[in-house]
C-alpha cells in the first residue's frame, strides 16, 4: 500500500509563523500515522521562490536571489527539524527537476489550445501574488491583507481557459463528495463553481524572476501555476516517466483553508487539461490565531516556531496543535492555554503516570512485573480506544485521534485510584493482585504510547523505553502493536520526571514576532508518589474560600425561583490543586453537551485523583467568576458541618452527564 502525501510550499519572503507550523505538523501527524499503519509513505514539502515578493526580499537584502533562496532553505530545513517533520523530499521551484515539469505541462495545455495570449486588468494583491474581484475587496483592501490596498495592474499575457473546465470539475466535485473536505471548505467551492468561472493569467510579462513559458520565453510562469506543478514534478513528472507512473497520484494534498480554490478548482482543471490524474483529496485546514488575531507575517502578529518549541520542547507544542485544534476549523494559541493544557496533560495526565508507575514498579517489583495475562477493565478500554483512534484517523479528525488516545491515559489513572496499589503493598495476601494492576497499567501506557507516536514521536519513544518495550519505534505497525500483550514480562526504567509542572506564566507578548520569551521556572507536578507510592499533594499558602451563596429570604423562594437554578449531573474527568492554594481543586467536567473548568473549594476533602470519574452535580448557569487566576464556569455541590471539609453530594453513575436535576 502507498500513500503520497503533501504540503503547500512555503513563499521564503520570511521565516515560517506558527501558522505555516501547524500545516506541516498536522500534516507530519497524517505522514507518520500512515505509516504505523503499514502504508509506504511518501511525504514531500518544499519551498516556493519564483515570487515577486522572493525577489523584492533578496534585494533588500543585497542578494542575488538564488543565493537569498539557498539561505532560505536552510532556515526552513532547520525550523522543521526543530519541530520534528519526517518529510521524505523537500522540492524548491527552482530545481530543475520542476523547471522541465512546469515546461513540460504549461506546453500540453498550449498545445490543446487551452493557453492563449490575451489581455488583462484588475485589482492586484501584491502580498497574496493574485488579482482580486472588486467584490472581494473589503473596504477596498485584500480580505487577507488588509493593510495593502491591491494596485490596478493592466497588462498583456497569456491565460488558461479555466472556464472551460467548470462543468469538468464540477461533475467531479459531485461524485466524489470528499474530494474536498472538510464540508464546510467543499461547500464554499460548491457554490464558486456553481456561479461560473473566468479564465486566469498563467504569464507575467516584464520579469526575469521565474520559469520562461516554453511557447514565450519573454514571460515567466505565473507564480501560482507554476507553484502547483510541484506535486508532480516531485515523484518524476517531467523527468521520471516510470516513477511518475507508479507514484501518481497524490492521495493527499493538505493546505490551507484561504488556498483551496487553486487546489480544488484551478489545478484539477490544469490536470484535465494535461491529461493527468487527478489527486484522491484536498484538505483545507484552518488558521491558528495568535489571542484571537490571525497570525500573520505582513500584519506582524506571528509567533516564531523554534522559539514556542524551545520553551517545552516540540512535542507539547505538536500535541497541543493537534488535540486543541478540532482539524478543519480555527484555533486559538495563547501563552497562557499553553501553558495550562502542558501542566493538564502532560505534567499532571500523562507525565505523571508515567512517572508514578515507575516509582511502584520500582519500589515494589525492583521494576521487573511478571506477565498478567488478557486484562480486565484496561484492556476494554484500551481495544475500544484503539477502534475509535483508527476511525478518527482515517477521517483526518486527528484531534479526536489524540482524544482516544488520552481516553487510555485517563482510564489507566483512574485504574490506580481505585486498585490503590499502596494499600495492595502492605498485605502480602494481596501480592498477586497487586503484579496484576501494575502491569495492566504498563500495558495500557504502552499501548497508549503507540498511538501517540504519530503526535509525539520523540515523547513515545521515551516512554516506550520506560514500560519495557524493545520495539524499535520507526518499526511500530498498528495492527501488531496495537493490541493488549498478557503474556510478556516488563522491565520498567525510572527516570526522572518527563515534563515538571510550570510554575511561572508566560505572559502572551513574550514572543510575538520571533522575540524571545523569558524563561518560565518549572517544578515537579503538583501530584507526587509519598513514600508509600499513595499520592500526595505538596501544601500550598492559605486561600480564601469561594464566597458561600446568600442567605434566602425568610418566606423561603418561589417554585419557579428554584427552577431558576439549573441543576445537572456531571462528570469529573480532571483534577487538579490550583496552585497556591491548599483549600481549591480545580475541576474538569463532562457536562453533557460540553466541558467546563469549575474551581471547588473541597481539597481539604479529597486528593484530585480520589475524584476522576465521579458522578456530581453542578449549578450549571451560575455567572462565572475567577478565582486564583482560574475562571470556574459553574458550583459544585457539596455539604458538611460548619469548619469541617465539606463532601460532594453524589449522584448514580447510571446517570448520563448533563442530565437536569428536578
Amino acid at each position: 500500500m502507498r500513500f503520497y502525501l503533501t504540503t503547500a510550499i512555503d513563499y521564503v519572503n520570511s521565516r515560517p509563523h506558527l501558522g505555516t507550523a501547524y500545516e506541516k505538523i498536522t500534516a507530519d501527524v497524517i505522514a507518520r500515522y500512515k505509516r504505523l499503519a503499514g502504508f509506504e509513505t511518501h511525504f514531500l514539502m518544499g519551498n516556493d521562490e519564483h515570487s515577486q515578493n522572493v525577489y523584492k526580499r533578496a534585494v533588500e537584502r543585497g542578494l542575488e536571489p538564488h543565493a537569498y533562496c539557498d539561505q532560505m532553505e536552510r532556515e526552513f530545513r532547520a525550523v522543521w527539524s526543530e519541530l520534528d517533520i519526517s518529510f521524505d523530499d523537500f522540492i524548491r521551484t527552482t530545481e530543475p527537476r520542476h523547471k522541465a515539469a512546469v515546461h513540460r505541462l504549461t506546453q500540453q495545455c498550449f498545445d490543446k489550445g487551452d493557453i492563449y495570449e490575451g489581455e488583462y486588468e484588475g485589482w492586484y494583491c501584491v502580498s497574496c501574488e493574485a488579482f482580486k474581484q472588486e467584490r472581494d475587496l473589503v473596504d477596498g483592501a485584500c480580505p487577507l491583507h488588509t493593510t495593502q490596498t491591491p494596485e490596478w495592474i493592466r497588462e498583456k499575457n497569456y491565460f488558461f481557459k479555466l472556464s472551460k473546465y467548470r462543468d469538468a470539475v464540477l461533475a467531479h466535485h459531485q461524485a466524489n463528495p470528499a474530494f474536498l473536505q472538510p464540508e464546510p471548505r467543499r461547500n464554499e467551492l460548491l457554490r464558486l463553481l456553481e456561479g461560473g468561472l473566468e479564465d486566469i493569467s498563467v504569464s507575467r510579462a516584464g520579469q526575469s524572476w521565474g520559469i520562461p513559458l516554453p511557447f514565450a520565453p519573454d514571460n515567466v510562469v505565473y507564480v501560482w501555476f507554476d507553484a502547483l506543478i510541484n506535486y508532480a514534478a516531485a515523484v518524476g513528472y517531467g523527468t521520471d516517466p516510470s516513477r511518475f507512473e507508479t507514484d501518481w497520484p497524490a492521495d493527499l494534498h493538505v493546505v490551507g483553508k484561504d488556498i483551496t480554490r487553486f487546489h480544488a478548482v484551478v489545478w484539477p482543471a490544469m490536470l484535465m487539461s494535461a491529461g493527468m490524474a487527478l489527486p484522491s483529496q484536498v484538505f483545507g485546514h484552518g488558521w491558528v490565531n495568535f489571542s484571537g488575531q490571525r497570525m500573520s507575517k505582513s500584519l506582524g502578529t506571528s509567533l516564531d516556531p523554534s522559539d514556542v518549541a524551545r520553551r517545552f520542547g516540540p512535542d507539547p507544542l505538536r500535541l497541543y496543535l493537534v488535540k486543541e485544534i478540532a482539524y478543519g476549523g480555527d484555533g486559538d494559541f495563547t501563552w497562557e492555554r499553553y501553558e495550562e493544557r502542558y501542566n493538564v496533560d502532560l505534567a499532571n495526565n500523562l507525565g505523571n503516570l508515567v512517572s508514578r508507575l515507575a516509582a511502584m514498579a520500582d519500589k515494589y517489583r525492583a521494576g521487573q512485573l511478571p506477565a498478567a495475562g488478557g486484562g480486565g477493565r484496561l484492556a476494554q478500554v484500551a481495544e475500544a480506544a484503539v477502534g475509535r483512534y483508527r476511525t478518527s484517523m482515517d477521517a483526518l479528525a486527528l484531534h479526536e485521534g489524540a482524544a482516544a488516545a488520552f481516553q487510555i491515559v485517563d482510564a489507566c489513572n483512574e485504574f490506580i485510584a481505585e486498585t490503590a496499589p499502596w494499600t495492595l503493598a502492605k498485605r502480602e495476601s494481596d501480592a498477586g493482585r497487586l503484579d496484576e494492576v501494575l502491569f495492566e497499567v504498563a500495558e495500557g501506557l504502552r499501548i497508549a504510547a503507540v498511538l501517540l507516536r504519530p503526535i509525539m514521536p520523540a515523547s513515545s519513544a521515551e516512554i516506550l523505553r520506560r514500560v519495557g518495550d524493545t520495539t524499535t519505534v520507526d518499526a511500530l505497525r498498528l495492527d501488531r502493536d496495537s493490541p493488549w500483550r498478557g503474556h510478556d514480562g516488563r522491565q520498567i526504567a525510572k527516570s526522572a520526571a518527563m515534563w515538571p509542572r510550570v510554575e511561572e506564566s508566560v505572559k502572551n507578548d513574550a514572543i510575538v514576532a520571533g522575540a524571545t520569551a523569558r524563561p518560565g521556572r518549572k517544578k515537579e507536578s503538583s501530584v507526587q508518589e509519598t513514600p508509600t507510592g499513595e499520592p500526595s499533594v505538596p501544601a500550598a499558602p492559605a486561600a480564601p474560600a469561594p464566597a458561600p451563596a446568600a442567605a434566602a429570604a425568610e418566606t423561603g423562594i418561589s417554585f419557579e425561583q428554584f427552577m431558576g437554578v439549573d441543576l445537572r449531573v456531571a462528570k469529573v474527568l480532571e483534577a487538579e490543586a490550583v496552585p497556591k492554594s491548599k483549600k481549591l481543586l480545580k475541576l474538569t467536567v463532562d457536562a453533557g453537551t460540553e466541558r467546563r473548568t469549575i474551581v471547588a473549594g473541597i481539597a481539604g476533602a479529597y486528593q484530585p485523583e480520589e475524584l476522576i470519574g465521579r458522578t456530581v452535580v453542578i449549578v450549571a448557569n451560575l455567572k462565572p467568576a475567577t478565582l486564583m487566576g482560574v475562571e470556574s464556569q459553574g458550583m459544585v455541590l457539596a455539604a458538611g458541618p460548619d469548619g469541617q471539609p465539606p463532601t460532594l453530594i453524589a449522584c448514580d453513575e447510571s446517570i448520563p452527564p448533563g442530565t437536569r436535576v428536578r
